[in-house]
């Protein structure tokens, strides 16, 4: 039996809310394998390729993705508007300026960076977690002489490699509470410190900020550290917006899924990206990143369409294989993992890390044109 969500003769409506690597394909999706009238919802009118902001920051250009030109011909109706509020008990998508009612909703508005943990990182730090924060950086760097990086995870390691590339005269520290790399297999972790120590980036380990300030930043040991940028790149967040709805949400706002990636307190929603948390069937947490989100796009809206039709859909799998980290331009690693994302012995470096990465990069916006492609 074919599950009814519309109103008797008419197809039922689905929102899509957020355009980024998960929601856009997700829209997409939803247009071609339902016969639901579909509205994705963005704050902004173009796509952003976010795992090239921190060349976006260091002075490169980045392709003008109108999300006009990536919908056109697949019947998706765009607005572009911020959500302000989510109303499940009418179904009701508030935004600035209006609002939308829905059948189903996609709840895919991703992840910003975490400015809030930290004193003084709100007033005083940059991030590279939006295209506007990547040019106000960008900017700020015409002046500096200094940077600091905060966060030595793979976005951290980009953003020091690429800076102290592009500007060789840029002093350039990565500070990390941790090591640098410790996710990393020993031969990977020896080429990303290879490759800083060609690139005159200065690691500071097992240092853990306490405040940011004008003039750099504070370790919990009291020995400031200056810096006459600070980019920070220690933590993201999620939207408050699901949990002011009353979906069910995990300790730090993500909207929590069942195994068909649907929301486990309101099954007319389904949570994909950044913002929802995802488990695989022992327990273990998929990262934040691209690779999980387009899969996870599409074995959600397949999920969506069987229920639609009275199916019985499949839980969702996925398997890492690699994660990818450019170092520059022209050098990188690639450390291969294992089906729980844990590093292998494979390690790629060098150009050919360079030019893997580039490919996985350029895919994810393949797959924005054509997301029936094999993302997983």
């Amino acid at each position: 039996m074919t599950e009814h969500t519309g109103s008797a003769g008419t197809p039922p409506r689905i929102v899509v809310v957020g355009a980024g690597y998960a929601g856009l394909a997700a829209a997409k999706l939803a247009a071609k394998w339902t016969d639901a009238r579909v509205t994705l919802v963005n704050a902004h009118d173009r796509f952003v390729e976010r795992v090239r902001l921190h060349q976006l920051a260091a002075g490169q250009r980045l392709r003008d993705l109108p999300l006009a030109d990536l919908l056109r011909g697949t019947g998706v109706d765009l607005v572009v508007d911020r959500v302000t509020a989510i109303d499940p008990s009418t179904r009701e998508v508030r935004l600035t300026r209006g609002a939308l009612t829905y059948d189903r909703l996609i709840y895919a508005l991703g992840s910003h960076a975490d400015l809030d943990s930290t004193p003084g990182a709100r007033e005083h730090a940059r991030t590279i977690a939006t295209r506007e924060d990547a040019e106000r950086l960008r900017a700020d760097l015409a002046h500096a002489r200094t940077v600091a990086v905060v966060g030595g995870g793979l976005t951290g390691m980009e953003a020091a490699a690429e800076l102290a590339e592009c500007h060789p005269g840029l002093g350039v520290t990565l500070i990390t509470s941790g090591v640098l790399g410790d996710a990393l297999s020993d031969r990977a972790r020896r080429h990303v410190r290879d490759a800083f120590d060609r690139l005159g980036v200065e690691v500071r380990e097992r240092t853990r900020v306490t405040s940011v300030h004008a003039g750099g930043v504070t370790p919990a040991d009291g020995a400031s550290i200056t810096a006459d940028t600070v980019v920070w790149t220690a933590g993201f967040r999620v939207p408050d917006l699901a949990r002011e709805a009353g979906f069910a949400v995990d300790d730090r706002g993500r909207m929590v899924v069942d195994d068909t990636l649907r929301s486990v307190s309101h099954p007319e929603v389904v949570g994909i990206g950044d913002a929802a948390a995802v488990r695989r069937p022992g327990g273990a947490e998929l990262r934040m990143a691209c690779a999980t989100g387009m899969p996870a796009a599409q074995q959600a809206v397949r999920a969506l369409a069987d229920r639609l039709r009275g199916r019985q859909p499949e839980p969702f799998r996925f398997r890492y294989r690699q994660q990818c980290i450019s170092l520059g331009r022209g050098d990188g690693v690639i450390q291969f993992v294992d089906h729980d994302d844990r590093p292998s012995g494979a390690v790629l470096t060098g150009r050919l890390a360079a030019l893997y990465k580039e490919s996985v990069v350029r895919f994810t916006v393949l797959f924005q044109h054509y997301p029936t492609l094999p993302a997983g």
